[in-house]
């Protein structure tokens, strides 16, 4: 095992998949001669050239669209959005034609494209800039969603999500770009299935299910809560569409408790349909109603201790365990 950066693991993964297959190609804004907003394509226009590392206009909704017509005639796109803020200039192309192309051409077109970028709120990008998009996303059949949390999961999802015959959606984040972690060596093929959660640290008392940047809020918290006595298993979705419903279903009614840690808002979060999932198949199996931990609803804001108050962090996610605990 190595350490890298979520920067490097999703370098690594682009570069990998391009080697592999020659049909695979990344466009979007800044992509190529500037190696990316994030410089998640460094070097990839020295190695591959401009006809596999494409720059693109301000044009979300063209070069979306451009990739969706690529995907139907065979090639593997991989669009770039700077910010998936930004994928919403390109709603059209993402919900409609995308998802929609397999089934209403009778089987005729996969359209195997991966849209990624950073998503969610980063750190003083005001209102317009800091959307957490997956439940909009979440709302559409015919799309996938990945959303990892560690260099080692945006690697292994990207490198699946590449290979899938259908759109999926692999959403980073700006503020774990820089985020180190262990990894296998470069000459291990890592492909971790979409679909699949994992149990980032064991317990036995309460479930904190997380994913992304709340991952590193649910293990703080876990650490802090061991020194107090509660034992918490952390699940990392890795994936929400599909769901890993069995793994969360087993943890919860092992620890009997659950607390959600999501970075998106409440109404309609994500959390809601996990809670509603939970209630619906185990719940004779909860000794405390679910408890969520999401955005303050609100527009963002730009005040960086506003905006610290509007966000999740181990203290709400603490504050949680103890309501859930009846501490």
């Amino acid at each position: 095992m190595r350490e890298i950066t979520y920067r490097q693991a999703v370098n690594e993964a682009l570069d990998e998949e391009m080697q592999r297959d020659p049909n695979v190609f990344l466009l979007g804004e800044e992509v190529a001669e500037y190696n990316g907003a994030y410089k998640v394509s460094q070097g990839l226009l020295d190695k591959f050239g401009p006809k596999r590392v494409l720059d693109t206009p301000i044009s979300e909704g063209g070069f979306a669209g451009l990739g969706i017509g690529a995907a139907m005639v065979g090639l593997r796109p991989v669009v770039e959005f700077m910010t998936f803020s930004f994928s919403l200039v390109a709603f059209d192309q993402l919900v409609n034609n995308a998802p929609n192309m397999l089934t209403m051409s009778g089987g005729q077109f996969n359209v195997p494209i991966v849209f990624r970028g950073p998503n969610g709120p980063a750190h003083q990008l005001g209102a317009t800039h800091s959307h957490a998009t997956e439940p909009l996303y979440a709302n559409f059949p015919g799309l996938k969603i990945a959303i990892p949390g560690t260099p080692r999961d945006a690697k292994g999802l990207l490198k699946t999500a590449i290979r899938d015959d259908n759109p999926v959606l692999v959403l980073e984040s700006e503020l774990l770009y820089n985020l180190t972690g262990p990894i296998e060596d470069k000459e291990v093929e890592l492909l971790i299935p979409l679909g699949k959660g994992e149990i980032k640290r064991q317990g036995a008392d309460v479930t904190l299910i997380c994913y992304a940047q709340t991952g590193r809020l649910a293990l703080a918290a876990a650490q802090t809560l061991a020194g107090q006595g509660i034992q918490a298993e952390v699940l990392d979705l890795r994936s929400i569409k599909p769901l890993d419903l069995d793994l969360i279903l087993n943890s919860v009614s092992k620890t009997h408790r659950c607390v959600i840690a999501e970075q998106d808002k409440p109404f309609c979060g994500i959390g809601a349909e996990l809670t509603y999932q939970i209630q619906r198949d185990i719940f004779d199996e909860l000794d405390a109603p679910v408890a969520r931990v999401a955005q303050e609803e609100v527009p963002m804001p730009y005040n960086e201790r506003l905006e610290a108050a509007v966000l999740p962090s181990e203290e709400k996610i603490l504050q949680a365990v103890y309501q859930v605990c009846y501490l």
